[in-house]
Formats: C-alpha cells, structure tokens, sequence
C-alpha cells in the first residue's frame, strides 16, 4: 500500500482507491539534505509531504536571531506551512531537516481543490485540523502552565521517545526552553528520582 494512503486512511478508513487516484498523481518524491530547509521563514511553499524517512524541526526566529525550536517531525508524520497555505502569505516559520530526510510532497492547492470535490478529502482536511489543534493546544499549555522541569517529566512521559533518542540535546533543550547545562541538571536531578 502505498504510504500516502496509508497515512490518509488512518484519518479517513473509508477512503477508496478511487478516491485516492485523484490526489495520487499529484504526489511526487522529494529529499532534503540534512541541514537543508523544507520552508524557510519569509518563503512562500504551499506544499505539504508525508516524511518518509529522517527528521525535521520546526523553529522560529526573534528578532533577536534567536532560535525557538517548537515541534519535531519524524517518519509517518505530515508537515507543512499551515498558515501559509491556508492565507497566502509568506512563512513566519522554518523547517529544517535534522538528517537527510525523504518526503512525499504535494501542492496544498490540490488538496483544497479535492476538498470541494470530495466528501473523504474534505472529512480528511477537518479530521487532521482537529488533531492538529489539540497538539498545538497541549503544546501551548505545556509551556505556559509547566516549570521546565515538569516540561521534561512530561516529554519523558508522553511516549515521544523519539525526541529524546533521535534529537541531539541542545534542540531538545532549546524544545523545553531552558539552556543545555539547565537541562543537563535537570536529567540529573530527574535520574536521582527527585
């Protein structure tokens, strides 16, 4: 099966293999070298890809040039600049790929176009907005309600192990929001069970 629509199909199961016909010509392969950016803030890509293989984080620069790391992307995971394809505009964000990453990419103009001609991609545009919307939630939450320390508890607890095994330390302290030393006291102080 091919994985585009297994991914689809995990948000709509009734999908037919007619109906994914209509977006499967769209879709076309794509690679990024690791370092390499999908979408770069001030960019206008109304794309989206299915990660095959590898990872990709999302970040934000302040004006400052500082870097806020909020989202990691790993295998079987869609990324795109969402509010850039649903206004228009230039991106405000960046996704760089973390290894050299393959992707299923297609222009969001097609999938705008099916939902207007489908039921199940117009179903499929609303099912992954919700579950989108609840990880943004919970992710704005995380950050505004919890220490750092009870941001790492819950990264540990959440069952995204990815992160921890795949990311190397500075983004995932740059993740949590603290320093690399801050968050290598608190692994410290979290393996001491305190």
């Amino acid at each position: 099966m091919h994985l585009l629509l297994a991914y689809l199909r995990r948000f709509v199961p009734t999908l037919t293999e007619a109906e994914w016909q209509l977006l499967a010509g769209a879709v076309r392969p794509a690679h990024l070298a690791r370092g390499q950016h999908f979408v770069q803030a001030g960019d206008y890509r109304p794309e989206i890809a299915l990660l095959l293989q590898g990872s990709c984080r999302l970040y934000y620069l302040r004006p400052s040039g500082e870097e806020r790391t909020t989202y990691f992307f790993f295998e079987n995971h869609l990324l795109a600049d969402y509010p850039s394809c649903l206004l228009g505009q230039p991106s405000q964000l960046n996704i760089q790929a973390l290894t050299d990453t393959d992707l299923l990419v297609f222009d969001y103009a097609v999938l705008r176009q099916l939902y207007d001609e489908c039921p199940a991609y117009e179903r499929f545009g609303r099912v992954l907005a919700e579950y989108h919307l609840l990880g943004t939630d919970a992710r704005l939450t995380e950050q505004l309600m919890l220490s750092p320390e009870e941001r790492y508890r819950a990264l540990l607890a959440s069952g995204k192990t990815k992160i921890l095994e795949r990311v190397p330390q500075h983004l995932v302290a740059n993740y949590l929001g603290v320093t690399p030393v801050s968050l290598s006291r608190i692994r410290a102080r979290v393996a001491r069970g305190r």
